[in-house]
Order: C-alpha cells, then sequence, then structure tokens
C-alpha cells in the first residue's frame, strides 16, 4: 500500500461539504411528501440525466452486538434482487433499461441511489420503489451473498489499511456504535441472518427522518409528481431518530500492535474529533488541512516525508458523524522507521499544539481550500451525496453557498485554539500494523 488513496480521501471530504466553492453552488429546493419523507433537489439541466440518493438511519450502528456487517448485507439485499425478480432477472431489467441503481451502508446511514437518463425517470423510479418497498429476503441468495462478504472479509485481512481501520474503531470506541467496521469481519459475518436484515429494515427504514436527494433534468413540481403515488404506501417513523445516538466515551494513551507478516508498517494516530452540529467544524478542518489534509502543502508531509523522507505518505483526516466520529492520523513506512516516523508526527504535533501557526500558513491554506474544488459539483452523483448529507445531519441549507465565507472567517486565533485543544500528543492513542516488534533485552 505504497500509494495513499488520496483520491478516495478527497471523495470523503467532498462528502461531509469540505471542499465546495459558494459561486458554483445552485440553490437547494425542499419539500416533503405526505408520508414524512424530506425532498431536497437542485436542478441541473445542462445534461438531460437524474440521480437520485435516499438516505435513512439504518447505518452499522445499529448492526446488534457480534453482528457487524448487518446494514451493509441490508444494501447489498436491496440492491440485489426483490420481491418480483431474482438476482439475475432484476440484473437483466435494470440493465436493458440503462437503470443504475445501487444501495451502501455507512456508520449512520444506509442509501439507495438511482442514475438515469432524463426519458427513463419513470421506469427508473419504478425499480427504485421496488427495491425499497419489495425486498425479495430470498434465503439462499441471502446465504450465497454472504459467504461472498465472508470470502472479502478474509481476503481483506491482508491489507494494513483494513486491519488498522476495524482495530481503531475498537480502540476508539469499544462497545459503542461506531466501535466496528460497516462490512463487518469474517468472524462476524457468519452470526449474521436473514432475520436480522428484515428487522433492522423494518425498525429503521421509514420515511420518517429519511433524506431523498434529487439532482438533474428535473423540476421539483415533477419530480414530486412522480413520487407520490411511488412510495405512498411507505409509512411511518425509525425506532432510533437519524440523531438520537449515545456519546462514545473519550479514550487516550492507548497502544496497540497488530502482527502481520510485511516488513512494512501502517501507524495510525487515532482520537475522538467531532459530531456533524459542532460548530467548531470549519476552524477544525481548516486546522486540519494545515495539519495533514493539504497533501503535500502540509506540515506532516513537508516534516515526514519531504525533509526526511522516512514515509510513503502521511495524512490526516476526521469524519463529524452524529457523534463524534474518529480523527485520524496515518503513515506508512519500512517497518525500521516506524518509530523515528511517529515521533516527527509528534513534533509536528506538538508544535502546532504550542502555536506556532504564522498568518501567511493559513492564508495558503485557505487559498487552497477555496480555490481548489469548484468543479466538484459538475456531478449530479456528487451533488446528491452533498445534499444528503446536509439533510440527514439537518444542516441550513443555505450551508452550501456559505461554504467559502465560512472558511475565509477562520482566523488565525481560532486555528491556535483548534490546535492547542485537538494535537495534544497525550491525547491521541497509537496503533501499529506491520512485523513483530523485537522485544527489548
Amino acid at each position: 500500500m505504497k500509494n495513499l488513496n488520496i483520491r478516495a480521501l478527497s471523495f470523503v471530504c467532498l462528502l461531509f461539504g469540505f471542499s465546495i466553492n459558494s459561486y458554483a453552488v445552485p440553490s437547494i429546493q425542499t419539500a416533503q411528501l405526505d408520508n414524512g419523507l424530506t425532498i431536497l433537489l437542485v436542478e441541473a439541466h445542462n445534461v438531460p440525466m437524474v440521480s437520485l440518493q435516499l438516505t435513512t438511519p439504518a447505518g452499522s450502528r445499529f448492526d446488534t452486538i457480534n453482528k457487524a456487517g448487518t446494514a451493509s448485507m441490508l444494501a447489498t439485499i436491496l440492491g440485489d434482487h426483490t420481491a418480483k425478480h431474482n438476482d439475475k432477472a432484476w440484473a437483466e431489467w435494470l440493465d436493458s433499461e440503462a437503470i443504475r441503481l445501487g444501495a451502501s451502508a455507512s456508520r449512520d446511514t444506509l442509501s439507495l441511489s438511482l442514475t438515469v437518463v432524463r426519458d427513463s425517470l419513470p421506469v427508473g423510479l419504478d425499480a427504485f420503489s421496488e427495491a425499497l418497498l419489495q425486498p425479495g429476503w430470498y434465503k439462499k441468495r441471502f446465504l450465497s451473498l454472504r459467504e461472498d462478504g465472508i470470502a472479502a472479509a478474509i481476503k481483506s485481512q491482508e491489507t494494513p489499511g483494513t486491519q488498522a481501520a476495524q482495530a481503531t474503531a475498537k480502540l476508539l470506541y469499544g462497545s459503542h456504535g461506531y466501535g466496528h467496521t460497516t462490512s463487518g469481519t469474517a468472524k462476524s459475518l457468519p452470526h449474521i441472518q436473514l432475520n436480522d436484515l428484515k428487522t433492522l429494515y423494518t425498525n429503521q427504514v421509514r420515511p420518517v427522518g429519511s433524506v431523498l436527494a434529487v439532482s438533474g433534468d428535473i423540476t421539483m413540481q415533477e419530480i414530486l409528481r412522480l413520487l407520490k403515488p411511488r412510495l405512498k404506501t411507505w409509512q411511518g417513523k425509525p425506532s432510533v431518530a437519524a440523531l438520537d445516538i449515545k456519546q462514545p466515551s473519550v479514550v487516550r494513551r492507548k497502544s496497540s500492535h497488530v502482527t502481520i507478516p510485511t516488513s512494512q508498517a501502517l501507524v495510525q494516530f487515532s482520537r475522538l474529533g467531532i459530531a456533524r452540529s459542532n460548530h467548531d467544524f470549519f476552524p477544525l478542518f481548516v486546522m486540519n488541512h494545515l495539519l495533514g489534509g493539504g497533501g503535500f502543502g502540509s506540515k506532516l508531509m513537508e516534516e515526514v516525508r519531504e525533509k526526511r523522507g522516512l514515509v510513503y505518505g502521511v495524512y490526516s483526516y476526521f469524519i463529524p458523524l452524529a457523534a463524534p466520529g474518529p480523527f485520524i492520523i496515518t503513515l506508512q513506512t519500512r517497518a525500521e522507521q516506524a518509530e523515528k516516523a511517529a515521533q516527527v508526527v509528534r513534533d509536528v504535533m506538538k508544535t502546532l499544539a504550542d502555536g506556532k501557526i504564522d498568518k501567511k500558513q493559513l492564508d495558503a491554506t485557505k487559498s487552497n481550500l477555496v480555490g481548489s474544488f469548484a468543479q466538484r459539483m459538475d456531478s449530479n452523483r456528487e451533488r446528491v451525496g452533498l445534499l444528503s448529507m446536509i439533510g440527514f445531519y439537518q444542516m441550513p441549507l443555505d450551508y452550501l453557498q456559505n461554504w467559502t465565507a465560512h472558511v475565509q472567517s477562520v482566523t488565525l486565533s481560532d486555528v491556535r485554539r483548534m490546535a492547542k485543544a485537538y494535537l495534544q500528543t497525550d491525547d491521541w492513542n497509537i496503533l501499529q500494523v506491520g512485523p513483530a516488534k523485537e522485544k527489548k533485552h
């Protein structure tokens, strides 16, 4: 894993509203169906395409004990077949109509998405509503998909990143709903039964508290006319509301080591970050971009890779969720250099925590943020991801329009305050994935 997945990291940043220039952002329209489903729309008539994303509070934090991967398996089932179509017939029909339909799960959410050309929107919505409202629950197919998931989970254990993600989730969150990875493990997946999926679906996949984001060549009047008859039978509210979640306990100064047969080491620092509702999002976001979220312009990349050549790559990020999500610093290097590289990371953190950040550095960071990502709004599918985030976490509808102003308003005092609050080295946990450590005599 010499090449760190910076493109994937950028996409994560995008989904949480990290990288949008306000002048490129159109207005968001909103409506609500009689069943309580919130509709958010951005019209885009330049291309005859429409994308939708339904986001519900049915993510992996609702997985029951020892059954990590339940939400992910439910998403797989919803996208794979329905009560009317088995998996082969379903795939053939979607392909024949050029319908792109899929489902996925994250920590907080389960999402069902659709992309079609404008003229195929009615039949696309037929497929969308069928997947949502008429799950197949074919046991034989479920067992086959579960076996596929187990095989993939076993294979993923060869990847240091997977090992790190699993160990860090457990270290940071323990028995909290965020304390496991969304995809589950080879140990947890065999425990999942079809009834577990049905229970999660029945309890949480409900219109109240869910958001349907729409972007493309469509008006609100048109989309409401198409949706109302197709979703009128979908009723109710979830057993647990989207933002109803217990706060995780703070974990500090823990260390662990995962041994795998390799000559390289992945080192991961972790601590709790912030919730999506936290008012310090923008100050922390700017500080993190300066720390390690800005690629080759960040302090970590400059000090650990460019000056000392200790790592293949190093970066930092935080994920704001319904409750405080993880704040992560990750590097990969040769095993014999791991401790030295980790110490440089600590030194950088201490320097910033001590307030050694000047206005020139801050201005460069903000300019990089504001000037780099306006083009990200060009895709309907990216827009519905952003709209879903805004609606699900109950953020202001002018959030995107004000994004640049929020970044520009971050002061040097704000960034120093965030660095002091979040970069104290004693507040962080550390995990290493790699060869066994040599015992000291």
